[in-house]
C-alpha cells in the first residue's frame, strides 16, 4: 500500500470527478464561449460575493497576475518571511512585474498589522521603492497550515485603507481555513481586492486556481493571463472538476483535519521527535530529535514502508493529509510510527523500521 503525504496535490480525480468531467459541455475558452468554465468562474465569484473571477491553470499563475495587477515595475510588495509569492514561484514577483519583496518576520507565516504598517516605504521618499500591494497566505504554508485571524486581517485591510495599498489572498489553502475556522467566502470576499483560489490542493481537482476581483480587474487579467500563455481551448473538462469539487468536497476537509491532528497525537507521543507544530488544518511540521535519527534517515526509513513525505529544510519535516489518504491508509501511517516508540540509539529505530 503506497501512502503519499508529500502534498494535497498527489489526489486524483474520484471516478464522480471523472464522470462530470468527462460528461461537461465545453466549447473555446481564450473566447470565452466554454460554458462549464463560465459556470465555474461566476459559481467562485458568486460565492465570495465577487463580481467577476478567471479560472488559471495553476495558483502560481494567479498570483502573479494579481501582484502584476496592483503594482508597477520598481514597486515593493509587503509579505511575510514564510509567503509562498516570495519563497515557492520562482522568482516571478521580479521576473513578471520587477517588483521587490519587503519580507516581514512574522509568527508562522502571519505578520500583524503593525508590522505590516512599519513595513510601509514613506511615498514621497523617491530613493525607496513605492509600497504598492500587500499580500497574505491562507492558510500558511511553511507555517504549518495555521490560520489567520481574522480580526487581524481587518486590521491589516486598514492599514492599506489608509495608505492606499491593494490587498492580495494567496488563497492556496483558504478553502481548510474557512472550514476549520467556520468562516463564509463573502467574509473573505469583502476584504480583499483580489483572492487567488486553488482547486488542486484540498478539493482534488486534477488542475486550476480561480482569481476573484471586480469586473475591471478581472477584465485586465485576462489580459494578463494571455500574456503569461495560461488561456486555455476546452477547459470545460477542468472546470467541471472543479464545479464537482465545490458540491461535493468542501465539508469533507474536516476529515483531513481530524487525521492530521490525530497524526499530531502520536508523534507528541513519540520518543523521536523533538518538537510539532501546532496543528489546525490538515499539514503537520516536525522535527526528528537528532540523538534519534537523522531527518533524512526518518524520510528514508518511512519510504522503505512505501510511506512517503518530504522534508522542508532546517530540520523539519512535513506531512500533508488529503483526499486520497484512506483510513486504512491512516491506521498503517500511525502503526508504522508508534513502532518506533521507546527506542534508544539510532540502531534500533534503523532495525524496527
Amino acid at each position: 500500500m503506497r501512502i503519499n503525504l508529500i502534498s494535497d496535490t498527489v489526489t486524483k480525480p474520484t471516478q464522480a470527478m471523472l464522470d462530470a468531467m468527462m460528461s461537461a459541455e465545453v466549447g473555446d475558452d481564450v473566447f470565452k464561449a466554454d460554458p462549464t468554465v463560465n459556470a465555474l468562474e461566476q459559481k467562485v465569484a458568486e460565492m465570495f460575493g465577487k463580481e467577476a473571477a478567471l479560472f488559471f491553470p495553476s495558483g502560481t499563475m494567479t498570483n502573479q497576475t494579481a501582484i502584476k495587477l496592483h503594482t508597477n515595475p520598481g514597486d515593493q510588495l509587503i509579505c511575510d518571511k514564510y509567503a509562498h509569492v516570495y519563497n515557492y514561484e520562482g522568482g516571478g514577483v521580479s521576473f513578471n512585474s520587477g517588483v521587490s519583496c519587503r519580507l516581514v518576520d512574522g509568527h508562522r507565516g502571519m505578520m500583524t498589522a503593525e508590522q505590516v504598517e512599519a513595513a510601509i516605504n514613506p511615498p514621497d521618499f523617491y530613493h525607496s521603492p513605492l509600497t504598492s500591494l500587500v499580500c497574505i497566505e491562507n492558510t500558511t504554508n511553511k507555517g504549518g497550515g495555521a490560520c489567520w485571524d481574522f480580526g487581524e486581517l481587518e486590521r491589516i485591510r486598514a492599514v492599506c485603507k489608509k495608505h492606499g495599498l491593494a490587498y492580495h489572498l494567496d488563497g492556496a489553502r483558504l478553502w481548510n481555513a474557512m472550514v476549520a475556522k467556520g468562516e463564509s467566502p463573502k467574509k473573505y470576499g469583502e476584504l480583499f481586492d483580489t483572492i487567488s483560489i486553488c482547486l488542486s490542493k484540498g478539493l482534488g481537482c486534477p488542475v486550476g486556481s480561480v482569481l476573484v476581483g471586480s469586473n475591471e480587474l478581472v477584465h485586465k487579467a485576462l489580459r494578463i493571463r494571455k500574456v503569461l500563455g495560461g488561456g486555455m481551448r476546452q477547459a470545460g473538462y477542468l472546470a467541471a472538476a472543479g464545479i464537482y469539487a465545490l458540491d461535493n468536497h468542501l465539508e469533507r476537509l474536516a476529515q483531513d483535519h481530524k487525521k492530521a491532528q490525530e497524526i499530531g497525537d502520536v508523534l507528541q507521543k513519540v520518543t523521536y521527535i523533538k518538537k510539532v507544530e501546532p496543528i489546525e488544518t490538515n499539514i503537520i511540521i516536525f522535527e526528528i530529535d537528532e540523538n534519534y535519527m537523522g531527518g533524512d534517515d526518518f524520510v528514508e526509513k518511512l519510504k522503505a514502508n512505501d510511506i512517503h513525505i518530504i522534508g522542508m529544510g532546517q530540520g523539519k519535516q512535513r506531512i500533508v493529509t488529503h483526499l486520497d489518504y484512506t483510513e486504512d491508509m491512516h491506521e498503517v501511517f500511525l502503526s508504522v510510527l508508534e513502532k518506533l516508540q521507546g527506542c534508544q540509539n539510532l540502531g534500533y529505530v534503523k532495525a524496527r523500521l
